[in-house]
């Protein structure tokens, strides 16, 4: 199968650092050309979901202005400039919550979008997650810290309780990530 190409791109929107939107102009594999695909460059971020010594999963409540009340919450946040996104997620996690972890499992990493763009997510699981200090928070949202066993963190994704897609996925592929240890004594 053939990429897509790009031929022009024209910046239309320059917000800041977590906002840019372009203007393409793409070739499709067929030799169609597009002359307004929209793209938009925002920054990469890392989904981190901690897992306690006591087999536990830390999420937080939280609000986003995008959300219609509360909603579960992994710990996250974007790349500073010439981060990787481990060490991200770990700065993340000491941060958001005051942890670090003893064991790191990477979950993978993926387009936002996979044809207008949006950065990538970078997705982590932290195993033995255990408190070092006080949370460094400056995000602008509410949060409250909540410990759940696996079965409530299964039974709240299911029941529409994790309501960002990024959030669905890092929360999903983590329960089957455990799930798979449990058949092998997790």
């Amino acid at each position: 199968m053939r990429q897509w190409k790009t031929i022009k791109k024209t910046t239309i929107l320059d917000f800041n650092k977590f906002l840019r939107v372009e203007q393409h102009t793409i070739e499709l594999p067929d030799g169609k050309v597009l002359t307004d695909w929209p793209w938009i460059i925002s920054p990469d971020y890392a989904l981190v979901l901690p897992v306690t010594d006591k087999k536990t999963i830390l999420l937080f409540h939280q609000t986003k202005y995008a959300i219609d009340g509360t909603s579960l919450a992994p710990v996250g946040g974007y790349l500073e400039s010439g981060e990787n996104a481990l060490t991200a997620a770990k700065r993340e996690l000491r941060e958001e919550m005051g942890c670090k972890a003893l064991e790191w499992i990477p979950l993978g990493s993926y387009p936002v979008n996979g044809n207008h763009g949006g950065g990538k997510g970078h997705l982590f699981l932290a195993l033995d997650a255990y408190k070092v200090g006080k949370p460094i928070i400056d995000d602008l949202e509410e949060m409250e810290l909540v410990e759940l066993t696996v079965e409530e963190v299964e039974q709240k994704l299911f029941q529409g309780e994790v309501k960002v897609q990024g959030w669905v996925a890092i929360v999903a592929m983590g329960l089957l990530y455990l799930k798979g240890m449990q058949r092998s004594a997790f």
